[in-house]
């Protein structure tokens, strides 16, 4: 089985959960720890980035429309940024453009939140 891993970091006020390996029903769980967290500790401006993300299973994209609502909800937002194709194509096929910000760069999207606030 593949490696999973989710860096956690800071830029300014943005929390960013940096993605690795492969994300499937057996590492989803971590995905959805590292959220609760986030939204437990009232932080609701997360960015996922997707740079060293290899691989998404429907397992993985559950636990984003999980906590979508909850995050939304406190006022805040997730931001998916810097998937290759492969893992975009598996967003995309499920209608998550229109529901999530899908950007090209981190930087992107942490313009896009400063220019919400």
């Amino acid at each position: 089985m593949k490696n999973f891993k989710i860096n956690h970091r800071t830029i300014s006020w943005l929390d960013v959960l940096d993605l690795h390996g492969e994300l499937d029903a057996h590492t989803a769980s971590q995905l959805e720890d590292s959220l609760k967290l986030l939204i437990d500790s009232n932080k609701s401006n997360i960015i996922v980035n997707c740079r060293e993300l290899e691989y998404i299973a429907s397992a993985g994209l559950g636990v984003f429309m999980a906590y979508i609502e909850d995050v939304r909800v406190s006022g805040g937002d997730i931001k998916l940024t810097n998937m290759n194709e492969r893992v975009y194509n598996v967003f995309d096929l499920l209608g998550f453009p229109t529901l999530y910000d899908i950007l090209d760069d981190e930087r992107d999207a942490v313009e896009k939140f400063s220019s919400e606030v």
